[in-house]
This record gives C-alpha cells, sequence and structure tokens, in this order.
C-alpha cells in the first residue's frame, strides 16, 4: 500500500483521466466516454476513456507511446507513455485503438490490489472540471463495482436544465453534488 500513498511519486487516476478526456477535446470530440469498473473477481481496475473526436493516423497511432512525440505546441506528449508505465507498474497495460474520422478508445488496466497501483483520486472533481470548462462537451460517465452501476449523461442533465445552461453556477452545484454522492470508487 505504500505506493498509494505516495503522492509525489504517483499521480491519481483521475488526473489521467482528465488528461486523456482533454486530448479528446483538442481532437474535436463532441461526446467522451468515460468508463471506470473494479473487478473483484478478476482483481482489476479498468478504465475506458472513448472519444468522437478526429482520430489518429495509423502513424500517430503509432507512436501514441513515445515520450518525445506529441501533436501539442510542446516538445513531450507524456500523457499515454506515464498511463502506460502506471498501469504496467500495478501488473496492468494500456491499448489505444483510433480510427481517422470516428475518434480513439484508450483502454487502461490496472490490478486492483496491487501495491503499485496509485489512488483512484477525484472522480467527481475530474468531471466536474470538464463540464465546467466545456459546457458544450456531451460527457458520459459510467461506474461499475460489482453489482452496482452508476451512469452520469450531460445530454440528459442539459434535457431536464431546459433553458438553464449547465455551465450555470445553480447547475454546477446541483451536478457537483450528485456526482459526489454517487461516485463510490475512491481508493
Amino acid at each position: 500500500m505504500a505506493g498509494r500513498r505516495n503522492a509525489e511519486a504517483v499521480e491519481d487516476i483521475s488526473l489521467h483521466i482528465l488528461d486523456i478526456a482533454e486530448n479528446s477535446v483538442r481532437a474535436d470530440a463532441r461526446t467522451i466516454e468515460i468508463t471506470v469498473t473494479r473487478d473483484i473477481q478478476q482483481d482489476l481496475l479498468l478504465i475506458e476513456v472513448i472519444d468522437d473526436g478526429r482520430g489518429m493516423d495509423p502513424g500517430t497511432l503509432a507512436r501514441v507511446r513515445d515520450p518525445f512525440f506529441t501533436t501539442k505546441h510542446k516538445k513531450t506528449g507524456l500523457g499515454i507513455p506515464l498511463l502506460s508505465q502506471t498501469a504496467e507498474q500495478s501488473g496492468g497495460k494500456v491499448s489505444v485503438e483510433s480510427t481517422p474520422g470516428k475518434g480513439t478508445k484508450v483502454r487502461a488496466v490496472f490490478g486492483w490490489s496491487h501495491v503499485d497501483r496509485p489512488a483512484i483520486g477525484n472522480l467527481a472533481d475530474t468531471l466536474m472540471t470538464l463540464i465546467a470548462g466545456h459546457p458544450d462537451l456531451d460527457i458520459v460517465y459510467t461506474e461499475q463495482d460489482g453489482e452496482r452501476v452508476f451512469r452520469f449523461d450531460t445530454r440528459e442533465i442539459k434535457s431536464e436544465l431546459e433553458d438553464v445552461p449547465i455551465s450555470a453556477p445553480e447547475a454546477l452545484g446541483a451536478v457537483r453534488d450528485l456526482l459526489r454522492e454517487e461516485i463510490r470508487l475512491k481508493q
């Protein structure tokens, strides 16, 4: 458990999710689906982030794990390489599938009880950052833990809000309260 307690050594998983989702936004995604599944039987934590953005051509996809390759205006692209390293250290792995014009799917598997699996972190705050920062984006979050499934879809929330934008303070407050109450995976 020492690996989970050392916040300076390892980022939490929610920050990896935020990084991947922000990449999706930069790729012009309109919808991002985030799924977090804890499978006690298999002793796994599965994270999937699927977007409908531009996708990557085969050449870009082949280099996505190279920390010295990026499509952004900086010198390195550490998101996927760091996620891969973190997953592998906990007995897991990362896969990335992408189709130009259709989108990208990032799948990360972690050993749930592995000593080097980082904490999940604050998923509610990660989702709130995405919702407040990108109110036009549709976000679907699904959390599965055994028989329990929680599903949150901003399209449904926006429909219920009618003329009130999801970025309005009262709407954000209600969404924050809902997410903090319903998201249970925190270890």
